[in-house]
């Protein structure tokens, strides 16, 4: 009997560890998302995978359409003295809808969103809108490295049109020739011209799944991935989904959505006994007094998100019919989210790192296209369901991970916390200078850091040591 008691003992004990190593095994990737978010049902048929040459165009009557709304905009006055304290304020809305009026100039800006080579075409029932750009020169023996570059929210692949050519000819501007990349940005499903999901529940790891099934589509079984805001999410998951296709993942923005008792710890004791937690001396400065830099700026700074995870076609409904609305809504964040301190500025510190003909032409991307109300809905399909929640939250990265933290990112996440998700960062940077649009704000200071990841990536071959 007790030989049978035993051998039940050792049976239990078995079928337990084998569970726990095969489930561990299985949780190790995230499974690829194959919906369907065309209109009505999944038809039968194939799913036509061409690929087709897109062009931005304007009609003659939208334009018409554009000008009446600037025309018959109707301000208020701000609070004196407020400056962007309130959000945008109207006296310099008003300077930005005359110049938008009278010397922004539309046609030229279409040039300049064309000068790049565009395509659509059809994934699980939608149209993905990606740029393409390949190396206008190789050198003899060497092959372009794909790299998938994801934007976010209130941006558009435009952010990415400075940053294209240091890195798809970066010898022209004195980065080297040893990595040259072929560049895809594609537009978040419900964003600039990507055709928005027709149904609910699209997420960031459907739109991981889209763009994976967009590089493999193209031809590319392994690549590097970047991304800042949503694309930082987007990206991740892709490395989840296919860690043995991604090479590399580079971020410009991390998060962390579960937090353990030593990170809990660190935020009580980090600003005193920073080595103890694995601080070092930058995160100490942007992270304390935590309540100032930390808590309080999130909540100042979270009301959008807020509104966009709970009832988006709401606000949404009034953006999408007034450009003076949308311009406002969508500046007032390429003010703070560049550099808080430019609340305190009447202007918002917008020309400082940017030109209007570029901030606009972020907007018309929005305005034309009618995106706004699709590209607020991501935020509910990605939070309505809590943090923490997901399944993409509770699985760690093991693909080789770049992180270059710029200072004025809306919150500042220490290695020694991102390390619990990303298991294998290869490195980390503290940047100089900018803030959370990186590549439209700080290219060059971006394809650095880029180019120097890749480099260590290739040179160490880390992606088969995953």
């Amino acid at each position: 009997l007790a030989g049978i008691m035993l051998l039940e003992v050792f049976l239990v004990l078995g079928t337990l560890l084998l569970y726990f190593l095969f489930s561990k095994k299985k949780e190790e990737t995230l499974p690829f998302k194959d919906g369907w978010w065309g209109r009505g049902q999944k038809p039968v048929t194939k799913e036509d995978s061409s690929i087709r040459p897109f062009k931005v165009e304007t009609t003659e009557e939208e334009l018409s359409d554009l000008f009446r709304r600037l025309d018959q905009a109707r301000f208020t006055e701000p609070l004196e003295n407020s400056c962007f304290h309130y959000g945008m304020n109207s006296v310099h809305l008003r300077k930005v809808v005359s110049y938008w009026k009278n010397q922004f100039n539309w046609k030229k800006q279409v040039e300049v969103l064309n000068k790049y080579p565009q395509f659509k075409t059809k994934i699980q029932g939608i149209d993905i809108h990606f740029v393409h750009v390949k190396p206008p020169r190789l050198p003899e023996g060497q092959a372009a490295k794909p790299l998938l570059m994801v934007h976010g929210w209130p941006g558009s692949f435009y952010e990415f049109y400075k940053i294209i050519p240091l890195l798809t000819d970066p010898a022209s501007h004195g980065l080297g020739d040893e990595h040259i990349f072929e560049v895809i940005c594609p537009s978040i499903p419900g964003y600039g011209f990507s055709e928005a999901p027709h149904k609910k529940d699209f997420n960031s790891v459907s739109a991981a799944s889209v763009f994976y099934e967009l590089m493999l589509r193209l031809g590319f079984n392994e690549f590097y991935t970047q991304g800042g805001d949503w694309g930082w999410l987007i990206c991740t998951n892709l490395a989840q989904i296919a860690p043995n296709h991604v090479k590399g993942l580079h971020l410009n923005m991390v998060s962390v959505s579960k937090l353990g008792l030593p990170q809990l710890l660190s935020i009580l004791l980090g600003r005193y006994f920073p080595g103890l937690f694995g601080f070092q001396g930058e995160d100490v400065r942007r992270m304390f007094p935590f309540l100032k830099k930390g808590l309080y700026k999130i909540l100042s700074e979270s009301g959008y998100a807020h509104i966009q995870a709970t009832k988006p076609d709401t606000v949404g409904c009034g953006l999408n019919d007034s450009p003076v609305g949308l311009a406002a809504y969508i500046l007032e964040k390429f003010s703070s989210w560049t550099d808080m301190e430019f609340q305190n500025l009447e202007d918002g510190g917008l020309g400082r790192k940017f030109s209007l003909d570029d901030l606009l032409t972020n907007v018309m991307i929005y305005w034309v296209s009618g995106c706004i109300v699709s590209s607020m809905r991501f935020y509910k399909e990605n939070l309505q369901k809590g943090i923490g929640t997901q399944k993409h939250e509770k699985l760690t990265v093991q693909v080789p991970t770049g992180i270059a933290s710029f200072p004025n990112e809306i919150l500042h996440i220490p290695q020694a916390w991102a390390k619990k998700k990303y298991t294998n960062i290869v490195s980390f940077h503290f940047m100089p200078r900018g803030g959370h649009f990186a590549a439209f704000e700080e290219p060059e200071l971006l394809a650095k850091d880029i180019l120097q990841f890749v480099d260590k990536v290739e040179k160490e071959q880390l992606w088969k040591k995953k």
